[in-house]
């Protein structure tokens, strides 16, 4: 098959490049299918403050004039010197199952990167963490979360015979809600607020809440900071995702610990499932879309762990005990009947603990892959 790679630079060619997901997984049930607008606003330099410190391509692949593939190569500067490296990302990344069509791709990245001089290509990735990362490795039967990719099985064979192999995992682990609360947590959890000086956020304005919104992605930079390639959010970031997820947040739903001089210590986001909603809305807000996401929103039996933070100092002390009775609390007030994790770093035992509390059953695991490249590649 001959391949031709085009960099997108048209609005035009934007929109093809979001549109392609959606005909290549048309007919795969597991697939979720993101908003175009949200795609739109994450891809392009107008809308996307990651800009400020990233480098980005897009790329388009072409068979006959149709398109058959397409791939996001990205250099994140500050994550590079945060951990003095030289590395470039790529994400985005999709095709049709033919060896030509992600061979020509992942070349056009690789001849980017080594042109920036960089010395490794890792990917799934986006700007940063909190974009959609990892390749799906396991849990193919199984539906994926709105803040996650799905990928076709074939992409891991196309991708360790391009030459790349494993450097991380993430998993997902489902837990189902137990009807009456252990009350060796809930003992627990009151120890350790006393022990520690902490308290629970109660409910306040939605004015407060954006306040507390904002310092909540302060600890999160802190929390987060050693993770595998980590940058932290810049204030035009977090001041963006707060826009965005504020105004169609539950307070009930979400966890803010305040040590004793008020502040932010651990929080936890969860909300409703809305990936079934995303699928019915086929990318699209309107017409219609909006009311599943809507309704979607208002139904509590499956929920979704967005995010869930802990400051060093407050880690491995039990503060997550705090944080799961309270959810547990709440959960069982609005009859959720299980929670699917976010992905967590196969190798972050700190992070694992946090759901020792309840027993949790495995869901999905997605990998990065890297590639040392040089001269030769």
């Amino acid at each position: 098959m001959k391949v031709e790679i085009k960099e997108v630079l048209t609005a035009r060619e934007y929109l093809s490049f979001v549109m392609f997901a959606e005909e290549l997984y048309k007919d795969e049930p597991n697939w979720v299918c993101p908003l175009r607008s949200d795609e739109l606003s994450v891809l392009r330099r107008d809308k996307n403050p990651s800009y400020e410190y990233c480098l980005a391509k897009l790329f388009l692949a072409y068979c006959d004039g149709k398109v058959v593939g397409r791939v996001a190569a990205i250099v994140n500067h500050k994550s590079n010197a945060v951990w003095n490296e030289k590395r470039l990302r790529f994400g985005w990344f999709d095709f049709i199952d033919d060896y030509s069509v992600s061979e020509a791709l992942i070349a056009k990245v690789e001849e980017w990167a080594y042109e920036l001089g960089m010395e490794k290509v890792s990917g799934p990735q986006g700007f940063n963490d909190m974009d959609k990362q990892g390749l799906l490795v396991e849990g193919f039967e199984k539906r994926a979360t709105a803040n996650t990719l799905h990928n076709f099985a074939y992409y891991l064979e196309h991708l360790e015979r391009l030459g790349y192999c494993k450097e991380v995992d993430w998993i997902q682990r489902v837990l189902t809600v137990p009807e009456l609360m252990p009350e060796k947590i809930a003992q627990f959890s009151e120890i350790v607020k006393e022990r520690y000086g902490l308290r629970i956020l109660e409910k306040v304005s939605k004015k407060e809440l954006y306040r507390y919104a904002v310092e909540l992605f302060e600890t999160y930079n802190k929390a987060f900071s050693s993770l595998y390639c980590f940058s932290p959010l810049s204030v035009k970031e977090y001041k963006l995702l707060v826009k965005q997820f504020v105004p169609v947040l539950n307070q009930d739903m979400v966890v803010i610990l305040l040590d004793k001089n008020n502040q932010l210590a651990a929080f936890a986001i969860t909300m409703p499932s809305i990936a079934v909603a995303l699928q019915k809305a086929k990318g699209r807000l309107f017409p219609f879309g909006f009311i599943h996401l809507k309704m979607a929103l208002a139904n509590y039996e499956e929920m979704e762990m967005n995010l869930i933070g802990t400051l060093p100092e407050y880690r491995n002390k039990g503060v997550n005990a705090i944080i799961f009775h309270q959810l547990n609390i709440q959960y069982v007030k609005y009859g959720v009947k299980k929670l699917v994790s976010y992905p967590m770093l196969e190798n972050n035992e700190s992070v694992q603990r946090i759901f020792d509390y309840y027993p949790m059953a495995p869901y999905m695991r997605r990998r990065c892959l890297v590639k040392h490249i040089n001269k030769s590649n």
